[in-house]
């Protein structure tokens, strides 16, 4: 593998992005945080993919809650997490010092979501999100 790819106060900070072949229900979704919890090296978890606005945006029903099923609170190591979306991938910032580290946190994150993505994944290595400021964002 490569060096990672970004680094933040002299640490290094690649990111796994591991994408689902398909949008997750909530209860997968709450089988694959609690698998990635146990991991070291993981700095933090993003996850992006399709929207459950509290609120119907358009049509007929517009401005009516929305009682969609898969909009829930999950347990993820003992903390509530409010559930907005239909995950279709996870952006896994990790804290490394060096290859072996990141290797070794890859392989252990691909084994954690084996067992639940059993439609098919990728798993990626790169930096997937901004982690300080750019130029344009010192122009407004």
């Amino acid at each position: 593998m490569s060096k990672p790819a970004a680094e933040y106060a002299g640490i290094p900070l690649p990111e796994v992005e591991v994408f689902s072949n398909r949008l997750l229900c909530v209860d997968t979704t709450e089988k694959v945080l609690n698998a990635l919890n146990d991991i070291e090296n993981i700095r933090q978890i993003n996850m992006t993919g399709e929207s459950l606005p509290k609120k119907i945006n358009s049509g007929a029903n517009k401005g009516l809650d929305n009682n969609h099923s898969e909009r829930k609170v999950i347990k993820v190591g003992g903390q509530d997490v409010e559930i907005r979306y239909l995950v279709g991938a996870f952006y896994i910032e990790l804290a490394v010092e060096n290859e072996e580290q990141l290797d070794s946190a890859v392989e252990k994150i691909k084994m954690a979501v084996e067992p639940h993505l059993t439609f098919g994944y990728s798993v990626n290595v790169g930096r997937y999100s901004k982690f300080r400021d750019s130029l344009t964002d010192y122009k407004e």
